[in-house]
């Protein structure tokens, strides 16, 4: 037996370990549906504004990042990206959205779409907390 440590693993090491969780996900959940979901705001000028990503998978959205420019907050923008996210994981058939965020992040924006807080990470010395967050889907 021999472990090796990377600080920047081969894209053929990533790509095996993801084929065996996959393999170990399917004999309990079925065949994956993986599907990337990215919604994004430009202006006139083409400059991103803001954007979403993440993925669909086993009927559940799982949100990786949202972003919206600093001076374009507060006009409604990451509530946009979110509901046009959002109506796309529906019609895709999922039943839920997941994400985590940290508190100087978001986490009061995110209530305030219906998400509750599932979990928390606190009291980790010069981090902040960590929130992690449900929305069911009616």
């Amino acid at each position: 037996m021999a472990l090796t440590l990377f600080s920047d693993p081969p894209e053929t090491l990533v790509a095996e370990l993801l084929a065996g969780v996959r393999a170990h996900n399917a004999a309990h959940l079925g065949a994956e549906t993986s599907r990337p979901l990215a919604v994004e705001v430009r202006d006139a000028q083409g400059r991103l504004l803001g954007g979403l990503s993440g993925r669909t998978i086993y009927r559940q959205f799982l949100i990786d990042l949202l972003w919206v420019a600093e001076d374009a907050r507060g006009q409604g923008l990451g509530r946009q990206l979110m509901a046009a996210a959002e109506a796309e994981a529906r019609q895709r058939g999922c039943v839920a959205a997941q994400l985590d965020t940290l508190d100087f992040q978001a986490p009061h924006f995110y209530a305030k779409l219906g998400f509750e807080t599932v979990g928390r990470v606190s009291g980790i010395p010069a981090n902040p907390e960590r929130f992690f967050l449900l929305k069911r889907y009616a």
